[in-house]
């Protein structure tokens, strides 16, 4: 199995560092840390808010020589306030600006769903509520269609500033109407994927397509439970077939199940801000599973999914807003 997923005309590590919920304070640190431990990619976004800090961690890292910026895979997303084409390209200059770099390799739309605008210097990331001093803070949908979107996000392929773009929590359907107006083909499809949420046919729809998969929050409701979206319980690791498998390989839970999706043919970019962890993260290639262990951690599958507007966008941001069903 290798160690690299193709994009385009690209190769991607196929294990990557993600960002989310790294804090601001820690995440040059961690970036630095993640590189001389041997991570060469980077899965950040505007809405983390520690993009500054992430481009401190990279530059650190290249003048302490650890490897060059051509070694490394950036990617970044653009942020639902500004799915309009004239805030495309800032946004895009912004996330560059405060990641210090000349191009990201990998931009991505991190959801289909428009928000109005909030300007740089009102708020920035502008997160989801449109309008927090409001008397009720809601989030505001805006009428951007999809395919303008997209187009803006081509233009900066055309101006070197990304080598691919891409989209993140699309589904099916999604994918099928971007397929038929797209110049540029998208890059990446990021979706969340563990053995709680396989997600078989909308890794079928990708694949008809040549269009490569990473899976995000690969580890299932670890980075949920601060955020009161999951408890403990809910954790993929505790499965007593992924516990077993673990055992008998000499691994542990989390290696296993991120070697499952690396079997799968997917990235995966799992999160941690404990060294050790990002060690063990990084080591899935000495190892692999049987059929039958694969065939354990699909049969977990019950369509359970952590990250999903319909559920959190009311309650946080009193404004009901589904984009699966």
């Amino acid at each position: 199995m290798s160690s690299t997923i193709t994009v385009g005309a690209g190769a991607m590590p196929a294990v990557g560092l993600g960002l989310w919920k790294v804090a601001r304070e820690d995440a040059s640190a961690v970036v630095q840390g993640a590189i001389a431990a041997g991570y060469r990619h980077l899965d950040s976004a505007c809405d983390y808010g520690n993009e500054a800090e992430v481009g401190q961690g990279i530059q650190a890292a290249l003048a302490e020589g650890l490897c060059t910026r051509e070694d490394l895979w950036v990617t970044s997303k653009l942020w639902n306030t500004y799915h309009d084409p004239a805030h495309v390209e800032a946004a895009c200059r912004r996330t560059l600006s405060d990641l210090q770099l000349d191009y990201l390799d990998l931009y991505l739309i991190h959801f289909p769903i428009a928000l109005r605008y909030v300007d740089f210097d009102d708020r920035y990331p502008p997160e989801w509520i449109f309008d927090p001093a409001a008397d009720t803070p809601c989030m505001e949908t805006a009428p951007v269609p999809l395919y303008q979107t997209w187009q803006a996000m081509e233009a900066l392929v055309d101006k070197g500033l990304v080598k691919h773009v891409g989209v993140c929590n699309y589904n099916s359907a999604l994918i099928h109407d971007l397929m038929t107006y797209a110049r540029i083909k998208p890059a990446m499809l990021q979706v969340e994927l563990h053995p709680y949420l396989t997600q078989d046919a909308l890794l079928r729809t990708a694949a008809q397509y040549s269009l490569p998969v990473t899976a995000f929050s690969p580890l299932g409701a670890s980075s949920y439970v601060e955020l009161n979206m999951a408890g403990e319980p809910d954790s993929v690791l505790l499965e007593p077939a992924v516990k077993a498998i673990a055992e008998g390989l000499g691994k542990t839970p989390a290696q296993v199940v991120l070697r499952w999706g690396i079997q799968r043919g997917t990235a995966v970019i799992p999160k941690s801000s404990r060294a050790d962890r990002r060690v063990e993260n990084l080591d899935l290639f000495d190892f692999a599973l049987s059929k039958d262990d694969m065939q354990a951690l699909n049969a977990l599958d019950k369509s359970r999914r952590f990250n999903n507007p319909a559920d959190f966008c009311e309650g946080a941001f009193n404004h009901f807003h589904a984009i699966y069903e």
